[in-house]
């Protein structure tokens, strides 16, 4: 197999890490998170007053103003209402600048397209990010023998706010009707607004005191901008059945056979990540008479790794980061992929040489400026089945 892996060695800046232009554009929403009301409303008017300006009907910039307060003020409800928890100012802005466009329409395709707007905003960030689902998958590989599945719940990106929200409560739902043998968590606990917000680690604590299976539950952090070394284990204290892989293999038994779970840290640097990932499996693995190897799953945050991990023997991996990206377009997907490989792993199951990845939408979002938006890509949990192949009749 020809490697698919790139040199991203002359790379400044990389996603989930300090500096990037996404943290850039964060830290530019928080200046506008601070501007106080008043203004903020002026700066819409402003902003309405253009198309009106360029058409010669001042009644047109009074009328698109009353559809930007309205989005600031669906905005703003979110927290009152359990839904989520952040910053209104800066998608209020942004929501704003994409109306404006359609404001220079005829007049009966701006009011449809106005109403149209605020149509999309209901559905994007009050009904769509709470609509979690359990997705299925199911892989069989001849390293497995035949018998009962073994039933892997995959989470990822929770992202906890100051509170549980109706999303975290159906999470805890779907995970106790699942009855995985074992759950994987491939990082992100918290939110980007309350990293160091004690309300945020308890309402993490909260889902993940739920999280229960016989195999255990198993952990990695996720970006390092967002699952601080100094903060997560105060996150899992008083959590003794997760357990955060740092750098290290799992041997599980099921089913009178071994798997082995590899739980990497991650940098967003495939070539820091890359050789450490060949350091810990050559540290674990014993040489076996025909070359072969466990079934070995990697629980590793980001899926920009996945051409070092097929290089490396890597029968899964699980995934997340991207959150599908959140807001998707039929017959092209996300818009923005926070991933070094852009498009190429934004979300799904998708094949790397022989491995199988994983890319979770997750379930939470990012947080601070950055919207709390979903549209075409609802919060999941995956749920897997992962046997080998049946026997042949006479075995």
């Amino acid at each position: 197999m020809a490697s698919r892996r790139r040199d991203f060695t002359h790379v400044k800046h990389f996603p989930g890490t300090h500096g990037n232009r996404f943290d850039l554009a964060l830290r530019l929403a928080d200046v506008i998170e601070g501007l106080p009301p008043s203004v903020f409303a002026a700066l819409l008017l402003a902003l309405a007053a253009l198309p009106a300006l360029a058409r010669g009907r001042w009644w047109l910039g009074l009328l698109l103003w009353l559809f930007l307060l309205g989005d600031w003020a669906l905005l703003a409800a979110l927290p009152r209402y359990n839904r989520s928890y952040g910053p209104a100012k800066p998608p209020a802005l942004l929501l704003a600048l994409l109306r404006l466009p359609s404001a220079l329409l005829p007049l009966p395709w701006t009011l449809a397209a106005q109403a149209l707007g605020t149509g999309l905003v209901i559905y994007g960030f009050w009904v769509e990010p709470q609509r979690l689902k359990l997705m299925r998958q199911d892989l069989v590989s001849p390293k497995l023998r035949p018998g009962p599945p073994l039933r892997v719940l995959h989470l990822g990106d929770l992202h906890a706010e100051i509170g549980v929200t109706r999303r975290e409560r159906k999470l805890i739902k779907l995970v106790r009707e699942a009855e995985p043998d074992l759950i994987l968590f491939s990082g992100d606990f918290l939110n980007l607004s309350y990293l160091h917000d004690r309300r945020a680690w308890e309402a993490a604590r909260a889902v993940l005191r739920e999280l229960q299976a016989p195999l255990g539950v198993f952990a990695v952090t996720g970006s390092p901008a967002v699952d601080l070394p100094e903060v997560v284990p105060l996150v899992l204290e008083g959590l003794p059945h997760v357990r955060c892989l740092r750098d290290e293999v799992v041997g599980l038994a099921h089913a009178g056979q071994r798997l082995d779970l590899v739980g990497l840290t991650c940098t967003h640097k495939p070539f820091v990540d890359g050789p450490r990932l060949a350091e810990v499996l050559a540290a674990a693995r014993t040489p076996s008479l025909n070359g072969s190897h466990p079934f070995t799953i990697l629980l590793y945050h980001t899926p920009d790794l996945a051409p070092e991990a097929a290089e490396a023997g890597i029968d899964l991996q699980l995934s997340g980061h991207t959150h599908g990206g959140q807001v998707r377009l039929p017959f092209y997907g996300a818009l923005f992929a926070a991933s070094l490989y852009g498009k190429r792993y934004e979300a799904g199951r998708l094949r790397e040489g022989a491995m199988t990845l994983y890319v979770t939408r997750g379930i939470g979002m990012e947080g601070k400026g950055a919207p709390r938006v979903r549209f075409l890509s609802p919060p999941e949990v995956t749920l897997w089945r992962l046997s080998g192949p049946p026997e042949a009749p006479g075995d």
